[in-house]
């Protein structure tokens, strides 16, 4: 029996086209990792650098979001958000007969005037003496043990220095030779001192009592120390103690030696 190999070759030649045009019509692989595939944007690398976390854990724009909004600077407050506003008006009732009501500066030093505010909610002043007044320059008190080296418990506060000036009447707070070391103690101007300008933080003003700071009973230390008997926000509504508890020991006044005969007839030298 002869074989004829034509036909299967010719067999073989269409079944290559086939396979040829079948392959050239069907579309490429699709790449397994896209992302992959493309350059990784640039970023700006703080110093020291940094380790870049994978795109896949990138936070979305939406997530980012509240992060952003609770960075956010708190806006200053503006005079008619604090002037006349009894959550930022203090009262100390004084052992020298009445009522000082200070206005309090939120706007450039809001971290003292809430630790005043703190303090005097606590009670922590009532009672509080003078231990520290100068004639002519400031009263000074908020130190329970009324040596000036006492405070509270809670942390010193960092110095927000302002260009309030130190006039007759300012509050402001007192510290030790750290800028950051104010705690409690505060003092009140009798007298401007500009000199003190940017180097402590003032944060309020007396609006009517001067006369009863004007009273208090000077010294370093007083001989008898005046007292704040009651310290409030005004928005609390704390009526003034009687009138009886604001009043002070008055030191007794020096013994006169007595005048004999004899001292009177004696001669004249």
């Amino acid at each position: 029996m002869k074989f004829s190999f034509r036909p299967m070759i010719l067999t073989a030649m269409a079944f290559g086209l086939a396979a040829s045009a079948v392959a050239q019509e069907a579309p490429p692989a699709p790449n397994p990792m896209p992302e992959t595939a493309q350059p990784a944007p640039p970023m700006e690398m703080p110093a020291p650098p940094v380790e870049t976390p994978p795109a896949a854990e990138a936070p979305a724009a939406t997530e980012a979001a509240p992060a952003t909004a609770a960075t956010a600077v708190v806006p200053t407050m503006t005079p008619d958000q604090y002037v006349n506003n009894p959550e930022y008006m203090l009262n100390l009732d004084l052992s020298t007969g009445g009522r000082v009501v200070i206005q309090l500066y939120p706007n450039v030093a809001p971290n003292h005037v809430e630790r005043l505010k703190l303090l005097a909610r606590a009670g922590f002043y009532d009672g509080i003496k003078f231990h520290r007044v100068i004639d002519g320059f400031m009263a000074q008190t908020g130190d329970p043990s009324a040596t000036g080296q006492g405070g509270s418990q809670l942390p010193d506060l960092k110095a927000e220095f302002n260009v309030t000036p130190h006039l007759r009447g300012t509050l402001s707070m007192a510290r030790a030779e750290s800028e950051d070391s104010a705690n409690s103690q505060f003092f009140i101007m009798l007298q401007p001192r500009f000199a003190l300008d940017n180097r402590y933080t003032a944060f309020g003003r007396v609006v009517s009592g001067m006369q009863y700071v004007d009273a208090i009973q000077k010294g370093e230390p007083p001989a008898v120390m005046s007292r704040m008997v009651q310290v409030s926000v005004a928005a609390d509504n704390k009526p003034m103690p009687p009138t009886s508890a604001l009043v002070e020991a008055v030191p007794a006044p020096a013994p006169v030696a007595e005048i004999t005969a004899d001292q009177l007839n004696a001669p004249i030298r």
